[in-house]
């Protein structure tokens, strides 16, 4: 049986998609804060390590799937379904553009405003002449300037929304046995080229990548395998992936530069034990997520608005940071900054989306 009839269903919000999203940006700014924080603790690191680096530890290694999760999301939603490449791209491409040309605009005009008129608070760029504004300019398109590194994924999914149509069309009359024939692959890439980082003999850089994600979360939402609909089996998965991730962070600390890649297995499998866990979790049962509740609004207030979250909070983030670091210690400026940052990016998201014809170009869905 072929997976084209999966393409012909009714389209409908589906809360779990929701709340993947929410918890991915929240994951996304978590270990942002990391990167900006943990050279704070980074010394107190041991035998027994001090209690702010085990919450640098944690942070560090546990939530690294935000992205992995966007890209398991977009094969969930778009692939398996009767679509054309020009009303795929036609949808998808100005989705992403138009808010990365938008926001990477403005917020390059903020950080350069500050640096001219308040340079002892926050100085970003030093000549403020055409020729070296539109550098500025386009060096944070390019994820090179302070407050804009998160823009790599915009290329990054670029490239995936161009490969997909051909996945797609591929997927429509393969049957599901074969989707594990690809993932199989990925998985071994995954173990070779980024968790041993040791050439496989057999050249398989056509199975490598993001790529594999987007299938992975295809795959997930759409088997019947029973082990994958067993509300156990999520569970599971995530609670061993978590410790794993948090002992090869905690051991290999000290290699300089050392960092678990967002494509290694320790990451597949962990991505793989969430998107289940909320795949079969029974949302409507429980009383904090019931349809109506306010708990259920706010995911889907974060859902919606993730991916101008995603383009704007490094520079909130980097702001905050600046101002409250001389003030807090450690564990209480990774809090704030986590709430801050949060509330914050929220709240522009929030007026720029009741601001008629703003609200198609800032990244809400």
């Amino acid at each position: 049986m072929t997976n084209v009839s999966s393409g012909k269903k009714k389209s409908k919000r589906i809360f779990y998609f929701d709340a993947l999203r929410a918890l991915a940006i929240l994951t996304v700014i978590t270990l942002h804060i990391y990167n900006n924080t943990g050279s704070m603790v980074a010394e107190q690191y041991g035998v027994i390590p001090s209690i702010n680096w085990i919450i640098s530890c944690f942070n560090g290694s546990w939530f690294r799937f935000g992205v992995d999760l966007f890209l398991m999301l977009s094969g969930a939603l778009s692939l398996g379904r009767v679509w054309d490449i020009k009303s795929f791209l036609g949808k998808r491409i100005p989705r992403i553009v138009m808010p990365f040309l938008f926001w990477g605009f403005v917020l390059s005009m903020l950080l350069i405003g500050i640096s001219y008129y308040a340079p002892d608070f926050l100085c970003t760029i030093k000549s403020f002449d055409i020729m070296s504004i539109l550098t500025y300019l386009w060096d944070s398109y390019n994820a090179s300037n302070m407050g804009f590194t998160q823009y790599w994924f915009f290329w990054m999914i670029l490239g995936t929304y161009l490969i997909m149509p051909i996945f797609n069309k591929w997927l429509l009359h393969s049957e599901l046995t074969e989707v594990e024939y690809f993932l199989f692959f990925w998985l071994i890439t995954c173990i070779f080229d980024f968790t041993i980082y040791t050439p496989f003999p057999i050249k398989l850089s056509y199975f490598s990548g993001p790529i594999g994600m987007v299938v992975l979360g295809y795959y997930l939402r759409h088997t019947e395998r029973k082990i994958f609909n067993n509300p156990y089996v999520g569970p599971v998965i995530t609670i061993l992936a978590l410790i794993i991730n948090a002992y090869v962070f905690y051991i290999m600390f000290p290699v300089d530069g050392f960092k678990i890649d967002r494509y290694s297995i320790f990451l597949a499998f962990q991505v793989t034990g969430i998107f289940l866990l909320f795949k079969n979790f029974k949302w409507d049962e429980h009383r904090l997520t019931k349809p109506d509740g306010l708990f259920r609004k706010g995911v889907q207030s974060i859902a919606k608005y993730s991916y101008g979250f995603y383009l704007i909070h490094i520079v909130i983030l980097k702001l905050l940071l600046t101002y409250l670091q001389p003030f807090l210690h450690y564990k209480a400026l990774t809090f704030t900054l986590w709430i801050l940052t949060i509330v914050f990016t929220w709240i522009v998201m929030a007026v720029c989306y009741r601001v008629p014809y703003l609200n198609q170009v800032i990244g809400a869905k």
